[in-house]
């Protein structure tokens, strides 16, 4: 049986941290903006994956009023090799949480919401229902915010699938983070073909449901193998990519085996949209919700305010 080793080289030589290229130096977090959401967040009891997860952009994105709020907890039910965010045994789903996320919104004006959670593989439809609660919660009291749900795989349940697409996101996400070599050690309990069939099965229930995915670099795959993913991303209907760097959280995570240079990131952004993509986000900081506001705009969901 493959081990994670054997999925990705594991350099175990002594390493000497060299200084971060520009291009990958993000701004420190400020503005009233930033501090507001970041208060008011606490006062409501609500996650942000952009903290949970050590987001880059998180000043960027909140002062352009764009956040991605975390439900279902703070505690995930899978132990992925890339993710900062704590596993472990969560508590029962909070249905109350939806109605909170959506004051926050509203509070705030946000134009563009990002809403995502953690795996609940304990309770997959119980996750759905509580999807679906935000997207009409969001659109009841923020009736001018565009909702952007970033949804995990639910095991593959087309029920759990369905109850989300019916409440009607602006946009639904669902992330492919990585090739199918490296499934195993990347995306623990995760597979590349149910993703794909999510991505898939959203467009067969509603065909003008805008879809989005993302993928990382840096993680011991090739090109050929991310130019392949993107040509299954593009076959199911996929409308928005997302490519970006990944960045090793800790030592505990998986290693990074190279930094990709700007120029590759814009040349995989020209090959990916001429398998046509209406919108492609590609770039060393790139994150799932880094630019949402203006990927919405691109595929003429709402202009950029």
């Amino acid at each position: 049986m493959a081990t994670a080793a054997d999925l990705i080289q594991i350099d175990l030589s002594p390493r000497h941290p060299a200084a971060k290229p520009e291009w990958l130096k993000a701004r420190t977090p400020m503005g009233e903006t930033y501090h507001n959401l970041k208060k008011l967040a606490r006062d409501l009891n609500l996650h942000t994956v952009c903290e949970s997860a050590h987001c880059p952009n998180i000043g960027e994105c909140w002062n352009h009023k764009t956040a991605t709020f975390m439900m279902l907890g703070n505690l995930c039910t899978r132990r992925c090799g890339f993710c900062a965010v704590p596993k472990g045994r969560p508590e029962p789903i909070d249905f109350d949480e939806p109605r909170r996320v959506a004051e926050a919104i509203a509070k705030l004006e946000l134009k563009h919401a990002v809403i995502t959670s953690v795996n609940r593989d304990d309770d997959v439809i119980g996750g759905a229902r509580a999807f679906a609660l935000v997207i009409e919660e969001v659109h009841r009291q923020a009736a001018g915010c565009q909702v952007e749900v970033l949804i995990p795989d639910f095991q593959g349940n087309e029920e759990a699938i369905r109850i989300v697409v019916e409440a009607r996101p602006e946009i639904l996400n669902h992330n492919t983070e990585s090739v199918p070599r490296l499934y195993r050690a990347v995306r623990s309990g995760a597979r590349y073909e149910r993703t794909l069939r999510l991505l898939e099965y959203a467009k067969e229930l509603d065909p003008k449901l805008v879809t989005k995915s993302g993928v990382m670099v840096g993680l011991g795959e090739e090109m050929h193998e991310l130019l392949d993913v993107y040509r299954d991303l593009a076959r199911v209907g996929t409308d928005i990519l997302t490519i970006g760097q990944y960045l090793r959280p800790s030592k505990d995570h998986l290693p990074m085996t190279r930094l990709y240079t700007p120029a590759e990131f814009a040349w995989m952004k020209e090959e990916a949209l001429r398998m046509g993509f209406r919108h492609v986000e590609s770039g060393p900081l790139v994150r799932s919700s880094y630019h949402a506001h203006e990927q919405a705009a691109s595929t003429g969901l709402m202009a950029v305010r």
